[in-house]
């Protein structure tokens, strides 16, 4: 199947403001713009240079389902010479909210790719606890999922491990330490950017991770000691893959750079992959995460982070309001 047989059928409405008239129809939800600031004093000179993609990661807009908080060059890039090196002990990045969560208890699982995960008790807003990296090798969080008995697990895409947090823990509170629970690094060998986006299946058996420097897609089984498999993928190689969305043998895939959308379809063990459907439209805007919401028509609610739009990922202003986009036919 053509990617423009795709890209007319999946209907893509409307396209993003000010760009060209797309044959795909989204239907997007767009968050109200920010209100100007209060102009404050200047900050005394640091120490530590802050660059412009720096500058730009403060949170910018929040509403209905969205918030484009930054996210940094090295978090959802694949190693590519625009991104940058990890931070230096002495010049720490700032803070971020890259990977966000609600778990069945209503915790909020709010990640900092740079230090770790906050819990937050989504009714009264008070922070539960903290889990932090530690040792000195960077470490980048970026994604997490729940699975039913409420166990979380983190990626790190730089020490290429997956974090563990058990109800147990979660329940002791306070603060607490991220301990690598499977290790990746015998099986991925990069120096760049590798695993991201994590799901669980609907019995927490097995989870779904993608290498998004290589492509590949891996299924780690949680009971006892994490067996490691990587996905037989008949389709094309999942690179530059971001958020992942699993509902029963069915998994969605963002592509970021890619500005590409895949559906596949695994076999009962999980063992293989197939694809069934591909979109691929720049009015996506760098794609980073999905969710599949039967409340929306069971339509894909995808963020289109414009990290290519004066982020982390390109120069230039991105355009406002960011709007989080439903797709249809995928």
């Amino acid at each position: 199947m053509g990617v423009c047989t795709c890209v007319s059928r999946a209907a893509l409405w409307p396209p993003p403001p000010r760009s060209p008239p797309s044959r795909s129809r989204y239907h997007s939800a767009p968050v109200p713009p920010r209100p100007t600031p209060r102009r404050r004093a200047s900050p005394p000179p640091s120490r530590c240079p802050v660059s412009a993609s720096t500058r730009r990661a403060s949170p910018r807009i929040r509403g209905r389902g969205t918030c484009t908080s930054a996210r940094s060059a090295r978090e959802r890039s694949t190693g590519r010479s625009r991104d940058r090196p990890p931070p230096s002990p002495s010049c720490p990045p700032a803070p971020t909210a890259n990977g966000l969560r609600v778990d069945g208890a209503g915790h909020l699982w709010v990640i900092d790719s740079s230090k770790g995960v906050t819990v937050y008790d989504v009714r009264t807003r008070a922070l539960t606890a903290r889990f932090d990296v530690t040792g000195g090798a960077p470490s980048l969080v970026n994604d997490l999922t729940v699975a039913p008995d409420g166990t979380v697990y983190l990626t790190d895409s730089l020490r290429t491990v997956i974090y563990r947090v058990t109800p147990e823990q979660l329940a002791r509170g306070g603060s607490g330490t991220l301990t690598a629970w499977a290790d990746l690094t015998d099986r991925i060998h990069s120096d760049t950017y590798t695993l991201n986006g994590i799901v669980s299946d609907a019995d927490g058996r097995h989870l779904y991770v993608v290498d998004m420097g290589a492509g590949d897609l891996y299924r780690v089984t949680t009971g006892g000691v994490a067996a490691v498999r990587r996905v037989d993928l008949h389709g094309p190689p999942l690179t530059n893959g971001d958020g992942l969305e699993l509902r029963g043998r069915t998994l969605w895939a963002a592509q970021n750079l890619d500005n590409t959308l895949t559906r596949w379809r695994l076999n009962g063990s999980g063992s293989a992959a197939r694809v069934t459907r591909s979109v691929t439209d720049p009015a996506l805007q760098v794609p980073t995460t999905l969710t599949h919401d039967g409340a929306f028509g069971g339509q894909l609610l995808v963020v289109r982070s414009q990290f290519d739009k004066g982020g982390p990922l390109g120069d230039g202003t991105p355009e406002e309001p960011f709007t989080v986009a439903s797709v249809d036919g995928i």
